[in-house]
């Protein structure tokens, strides 16, 4: 079985900065993608970013230049360091994960969602 728990969500002000994890555990053989999207109320969920096993990555263009994601493949843990938040980026934010368990086929997992609040 496999898990993706988030941590870092909160409460910040306009302008500030949270910085997200997110960790795999369990039957891990591999993992090739982890990334993050986001659903604000009334809107679907969206990508925010993604990062493969040699390290490339891919951002929406409304994060690019203040989001940075980033995983430790060692810890199976993605990061995602927000800076210069804004209101709009208020949402619930997923982690997500296209992992290959041990004798199991690869599969997405998502993890359960942290609220990030960008308010005054």
């Amino acid at each position: 079985q496999v898990r993706l728990v988030e941590s870092g969500g909160g409460l910040v002000q306009p302008g500030g900065s949270l910085r997200l994890s997110c960790a795999a555990s369990g039957s891990i053989f591999s993992i090739h993608a982890m990334g993050w999207y986001r659903q604000a109320p009334g809107k679907e969920r969206e990508l925010v970013a993604t990062i493969i096993s040699g390290g490339s990555t891919n951002y929406a263009d409304s994060v690019k230049g203040r989001f940075t994601i980033s995983r430790d493949n060692a810890k199976n843990t993605v990061y995602l360091q927000m800076n210069n938040l804004k209101a709009e980026d208020t949402a619930v934010y997923y982690c997500n994960a296209h992992i290959i368990s041990y004798g199991a086929l690869a599969k997405y997992y998502w993890g359960q969602g942290t609220q990030v609040t960008v308010s005054s």
